[in-house]
């Protein structure tokens, strides 16, 4: 695929708990790295969506994609096309179901990551629409392993950053086919799988430092998930 708009799917701005991004600032980020816009996907919220009139303002071809993502019961789900929140520790079973009703969009987040991702079990059977095989936080073998599952039960596989910094948004995006340009038209090259995830996974010694900054992060806010 080539010729279409790249897209940082997934992106955390200040209105999730382990970030100080504005939408703003994650919008001049997007523009300062040759990408064509991103989705808003904070933990739990939908707040940061009412800033997207603003960063259209002075980004007026920005893509911009309404997201979240959830955190189900058997771990961290991304849901795009929305402007509501389900409630926290919802099983991925449920959460489907309330998706559907809202013509929502479901793919799972760093699915093999041992943190927050679902695991094999739900990533081998869950009716999504993809996963999320290029993750910008996680490992190598982590996406590869995404991968392998998408590719085999013919799911469709999408990149992002997963950025709380500026200087990691844009890591990872994803590529969607030329002529795509309004947010109904992203959803549906979702839904139809017709995505490809590129970008870079994160070298050892990123993951490190960045564990350590988000266990103080997490210690900061009295060991509040997200």
């Amino acid at each position: 695929m080539s010729g279409g708009p790249r897209i940082d799917l997934h992106v955390h701005s200040e209105h999730s708990a382990d970030s100080s991004l504005s939408v703003a600032e994650i919008a001049n980020a997007i523009a300062e790295r040759g990408l064509q816009g991103f989705a808003l996907t904070d933990h739990q919220s939908v707040g940061g969506h009412a800033e997207f009139v603003r960063a259209r303002n002075v980004h007026s071809r920005l893509l911009l994609l309404r997201g979240v993502e959830v955190s189900a019961r058997e771990g961290h789900v991304l849901v795009y096309g929305v402007s509501e929140v389900p409630r926290r520790g919802i099983p991925v079973a449920e959460l489907l179901r309330w998706a559907d009703a809202r013509r929502a969009v479901v793919l799972l987040a760093h699915p093999f990551r041992w943190v927050h991702g679902v695991g094999r079990s739900i990533a081998e059977s869950a009716a999504v629409s993809g996963l999320e095989t290029r993750n910008g936080r996680s490992a190598p073998s982590a996406n590869a392993k995404a991968a392998e599952v998408a590719t085999r039960r013919s799911l469709g596989t999408i990149g992002g950053s997963d950025a709380h910094l500026r200087q990691d948004v844009g890591r990872a995006f994803t590529e969607f086919p030329a002529g795509v340009s309004t947010e109904e038209e992203l959803l549906e090259s979702l839904r139809e799988h017709r995505t490809v995830a590129s970008g870079d996974s994160l070298a050892v010694g990123a993951r490190l430092r960045l564990a350590v900054r988000y266990a103080s992060l997490r210690l900061g806010r009295g060991l509040r998930p997200v």
